[in-house]
Parts: structure tokens; C-alpha cells; sequence
């Protein structure tokens, strides 16, 4: 039986597709053999559970289905779905490459949201590629798109509602019990809602690392890593006297200001996560894995000793 004690991983879609970076299946595939690389390590001390987001990937999904005009685009929840399982294959075969003495298995994994969470009226969700102003503009007046300032680019944004309860959460626990590297909440997991006739899909992308919090949280994981294409959580980001944060706390880190689309969520779902678990959090480079949990790189956040 692994006695290991458990830990989530939100391995960031900017991490598999780094800004700027074509977004081809090849390039993907290079990006994950170091992801497996990063989680294989991770494997020694901890039991891991893995969440992938999806932002470039169903970003391009989308691209690719608005293209096609005799047929009506597919809705966000099913390019979310089609990401999980095309992410999740190539991280799937990745991993047990890497480990394969283990079981790894891929779950598609639905979470519940609330239809009138005011996130659908105030999408702050990057998805797909970088975009120069001008090209913002005519997309927005092309095909209806939300687009807004990602530092000197352009991205479209869409509602990110917050996760409610994941789906399938019995099979994820019945999966580790007997062992599986699993993969789940890919994308944050298909947003669902429900209905007096059960669930039913919403146009919308969770935040993975959102997701990532709470499946740890129900898991009564130990910690929570969010692996990303940030090297770590910065002071004054963008500007001539950004600094690093090595070590914090998550009542330090509520008296900042992070971005709503990018950094802010990955702080929310770090201090919520050790807030409710008294466990510790990291945020750091995908190639950096177990520095970052002993606090050797990114940024560790834990609870203050004399509230541990």
C-alpha cells in the first residue's frame, strides 16, 4: 500500500505551450517529456494526483472549430472535453514512458459550477494564442469575442466560474487507492450545471488551479504545487523593481494585488488550500518540481508558525 503522503499537481497549459511558442502537437510533446520528467521525481516522495489546464489548447480548439461555417461551432464545455482528452493521451503515454512500473490513468472529469456565478458576467479567462492590438480588434468584431490587455499582447477571455463539486470524484479516489497516477480536472474539469434533468454543459473554462485546491482539499492531500511558465510569485511584476516572493504566507499574500487572469487565481487557490488544509503550497517552474516544495525555488507558502 503507498503510504506516501499526497500531493497535487496543477501543471499549467502555458507550461505545455509556453507564450510565444507555435501551438503544435510536437512542441507539446517536448514541453511534456519534461513534465513527465518533473512528476516522475515528484513520484519518489509523494503519491500524486495531476490537473492540467488547457488555456492555449482549447484556445486553439476553438480557432480551429470557428473555421468550419456550415457547421455551428462546438460550445466551450465540449472543446473543454476534447482538450482533456487530447492533453491527457499525450501526458498519459509521457508518464508511463517515464514510470512504467506504474499505472497511469486519465479521467474525464466533470465539476459543477453555478449558472449564476457573476463570473459570467465578467470573463477574465485567457484562452488560446497571443494577439498583436489591431488583430484583437478585428477578432472581436469578427466573431464576438471578449479580448483584453495579456501584458503586451492581446488574448480573448471568457467566463471562469468558480468549482463547485467535482462529478467524479468517487472514481478519482477508487483509481488512487489502488495506486493509478491519475489525471483529472483537466482544464479545470468540463464545467457542468444541474438541472431538474440532471447535468448539462456551460459555455465556459474553470480555473485549473482552482479545481486543482479543491480536489486536493477533498483528497486531504498534503500539499499543492502549480507548476507554471513563471519562475515564481513576483512583487511588482512588469516593472524595474520586481522581486521574487521565496516564502510567504497567505495573510501576506491577501494583502496584495495579483491579476484576475493569470497570477490571481493561483494564489487564491494556494491560500485557500492551506488556509482549510494547514498544509503547504508552491507556485514555480515546471522544471523546478521538488525545489519548490522544499522551498529551495518559486515560492512555498505555508501558514505562519504560530498559526500551523
Amino acid at each position: 500500500m503507498n503510504t506516501k503522503p499526497t500531493l497535487v499537481v496543477a501543471l499549467g497549459g502555458n507550461a505545455l505551450l509556453k507564450r510565444g511558442e507555435p501551438l503544435e502537437a510536437a512542441v507539446q510533446r517536448k514541453n511534456i517529456d519534461v513534465a513527465a520528467r518533473t512528476i516522475a521525481q515528484l513520484t519518489r516522495q509523494w503519491r500524486v494526483v495531476l490537473v492540467h489546464g488547457n488555456g492555449p489548447q482549447v484556445g486553439l480548439l476553438a480557432l480551429q472549430n470557428s473555421a468550419y461555417a456550415p457547421v455551428t461551432p462546438y460550445p466551450l464545455d465540449v472543446l473543454g472535453a476534447e482538450s482533456q482528452g487530447m492533453i491527457g493521451y499525450m501526458l498519459q503515454q509521457a508518464l508511463k514512458n517515464a514510470l512504467p512500473e506504474r499505472e497511469v490513468s486519465v479521467l474525464l472529469t466533470q465539476v459543477e459550477v453555478d449558472p449564476h456565478d457573476p463570473a459570467f458576467m465578467h470573463p477574465t479567462k485567457y484562452i488560446g494564442p497571443v494577439y498583436t492590438a489591431e488583430e484583437a480588434r478585428v477578432l472581436g468584431e469578427q466573431k464576438g469575442w471578449t479580448l483584453k490587455a495579456d501584458g503586451a499582447c492581446w488574448r480573448r477571455v471568457v467566463p471562469s466560474p468558480q468549482p463547485k463539486r467535482i462529478i467524479e470524484s468517487d472514481a478519482i479516489r477508487t483509481l488512487i487507492a489502488r495506486d493509478h497516477l491519475v489525471i483529472c480536472n483537466g482544464g479545470g474539469g468540463v464545467p457542468v450545471v444541474e438541472n431538474a434533468d440532471g447535468y448539462h454543459g456551460i459555455e465556459a473554462v474553470i480555473d485549473k488551479d482552482l479545481s486543482a485546491a479543491l480536489l486536493a482539499q477533498s483528497l486531504q492531500a498534503r500539499a499543492l504545487l502549480i507548476l507554471t511558465d513563471a519562475d515564481a510569485v513576483y512583487l511588482d511584476w512588469g516593472k524595474p523593481t520586481q522581486r521574487p516572493l521565496t516564502h510567504t504566507t497567505p495573510d501576506a499574500l491577501s494583502a496584495l494585488h495579483f491579476d484576475a487572469g493569470s497570477m490571481g487565481p493561483k494564489i487564491a487557490a494556494c491560500c485557500a488550500f492551506v488556509n482549510q488544509s494547514h498544509g503547504i503550497a508552491g507556485i514555480g517552474a515546471l522544471e523546478d518540481g521538488l525545489e519548490i516544495l522544499s522551498g529551495n525555488r518559486g515560492t512555498l507558502i505555508a501558514l505562519a508558525p504560530s498559526h500551523a
